[in-house]
């Protein structure tokens, strides 16, 4: 009777089930990039190696060109052209720093003072871009036209002066000179720096400025330790889109400058329209790709931040 009315010993539990669930979609997400990249391929990689294989070609228009090698190219159209991509980098670096100059107090003030008026002053910001980039180019001809009211106030408060004694200026004429160009470069690519400036200081929490403040640091203290360290990768994002246009632009420099203003990006267009020297043409954007793409890793690099908005 014992031995009848004694539990009976416990089941052993069943083993688990270890085959993994089944993913379902795993390619989906290579199905979704596949039309970025296919038009990466046939717009970006594709013409890429076109044109270098055009740098290494000889012949002419008449004749053909075909692929010989001839890497020379490169050394004599840097050999030749080195001044323009000088006046190229330095105009592109002023109108970078102008842009920045003053692009930050007005980020600034649309992130933390603008209130109710902020969505106004994002449009004004933006409203160049409504407006075709050839037009509001043509527009700074009458705006610094000789004898106007900019040209005159210059004049009055003897900036011309300074100007011309640095070069940027010939006399009392802005149009046709590097200031001219300049000028244009900073208004058309203004607002690429202003908008990563002000995306990056909307993130800052305001509680951080409180905390500051709490712990007695003067304004000028508490933007030197907190505001502009945190918005660096808006700084280095603003400078990045305005250098690398800017570098390589030719509409500012054909119809605000002269002969003796040309930038990398006249040369290049001149080669590949008027003189029809296309090898030259080609190896004149490599290098200038290059150049670009060297300075720009450095300067990330150098600015202590990759974490760009």
């Amino acid at each position: 009777m014992a031995t009848l009315t004694e539990a009976p010993p416990p089941l052993s539990p069943t083993a688990p089930d270890t085959k993994p669930p089944r993913k379902r979609g795993r390619w989906t997400p290579y199905w979704l990039l596949l039309p970025g990249l296919l038009w990466l391929l046939v717009f970006f990689a594709l013409p890429m190696i076109y044109q270098a294989s055009t740098s290494v070609q000889t012949g002419s228009l008449e004749e053909g060109y075909k692929v010989t090698w001839h890497l020379a190219t490169y050394w004599d159209a840097l050999s030749e052209y080195w001044p323009q991509f000088l006046r190229s980098v330095l105009y592109a670096a002023a109108a970078t720093i102008l842009c920045l100059v003053l692009g930050y107090p007005l980020a600034y003030l649309i992130a933390f003072r603008a209130g109710r008026w902020r969505n106004l002053i994002m449009i004004l910001v933006i409203a160049p871009f409504f407006t075709s980039f050839l037009i509001r180019t043509l527009a700074w001809k009458t705006i610094l036209a000789d004898g106007g009211p900019v040209v005159g106030a210059l004049n009055t408060l003897h900036v011309l002066d300074v100007t011309s004694w640095l070069g940027w200026t010939a006399g009392d004429r802005v149009l046709a000179t590097p200031l001219a160009v300049v000028c244009g470069l900073t208004y058309n690519f203004l607002p690429f720096m202003i908008l990563p400036l002000y995306t990056s200081l909307e993130r800052i929490d305001g509680r951080l400025h409180e905390a500051a403040g709490d712990l007695y640091a003067r304004p000028a203290t508490t933007f030197r330790k907190v505001t502009f360290p945190l918005s660096m990768p808006g700084v280095v994002s603003g400078t990045l889109l305005t250098f690398i246009p800017a570098a390589g632009d030719y509409v500012n420099a054909e119809l605000l400058g002269s002969t003796d203003t040309r930038m990398i990006g006249n040369v290049i267009q001149t080669q590949f329209l008027r003189v029809l020297d296309y090898p030259t043409a080609a190896a004149l954007s490599f290098i200038l790709m290059a150049a670009i793409l060297f300075m720009v890793t450095l300067y990330i690099r150098r600015s202590g931040t990759e974490d760009l908005v």
